[in-house]
């Protein structure tokens, strides 16, 4: 699995991630034997990392590049986005959206954090879409990441000093989290700092 975390505070949003793979629940492959960790890709003014199979990385990366009028800008615009995506990827990239039974709609099977000028917003797997207006943390380090960056948060620390912490709490206690990290921060746009 993974940490994944993104911060708001002030005038910047930032993006981190730790850069562990793991195979089942006893192989991992660490940065060092890795030459594509970073779990973080940009798209246009948009940062993304996904937590889930690691195929989704290059699933989602190639889905987008394909993708006409995308808009990462608002709650409804991803929402919409991933709308349009979802038929794609079950057709183009054969993703299987079955889980459960009674599930209300198909499943896409991955859980998105999205950072970019406009807030932080995360993308469920029936296409839920929230904006965060501090901090948010997906993957299987998530608990200790919140957890640290909720002590941090109230700190004189900047957003990119809170999401470290966030990272490296998730890599100390979590089996499939693990340092370098990968860190990118971005300036909110005007009309998202009110």
């Amino acid at each position: 699995m993974t940490t994944i975390v993104a911060v708001r505070k002030d005038n910047q949003i930032a993006i981190a991630a730790d850069s562990q793979t793991t195979f089942g629940d006893d192989q991992k492959l660490p940065a060092s034997y890795d030459r594509f960790h970073n779990k973080i890709f940009r798209h246009g003014d948009s940062y993304l990392a996904i937590s889930g199979s690691a195929a989704h990385d290059l699933v989602l990366q190639s889905a987008l590049k394909k993708l006409k009028n995308k808009d990462f800008s608002s709650r409804q615009g991803i929402f919409e986005t991933f709308r349009k995506l979802h038929p794609k990827l079950k057709e183009a990239f054969f993703l299987r959206p079955e889980e459960e039974d009674d599930d209300p709609y198909e499943s896409s099977q991955m859980i998105v954090v999205i950072a970019n000028p406009h807030g932080i917003f995360g993308v469920y797997p029936m296409r839920e879409i929230y904006e965060f207006s501090r901090f948010w943390s997906i993957g299987s380090g998530h608990d200790y990441a919140m957890g640290a960056m909720y002590a941090a948060y109230e700190q004189n620390l900047t957003a990119a000093e809170i999401a470290e912490i966030g990272v490296r709490a998730g890599c100390e206690f979590d089996a499939s989290s693990s340092l370098p990290m990968s860190l990118y921060t971005i300036e909110l746009a005007t009309e998202a700092k009110g």
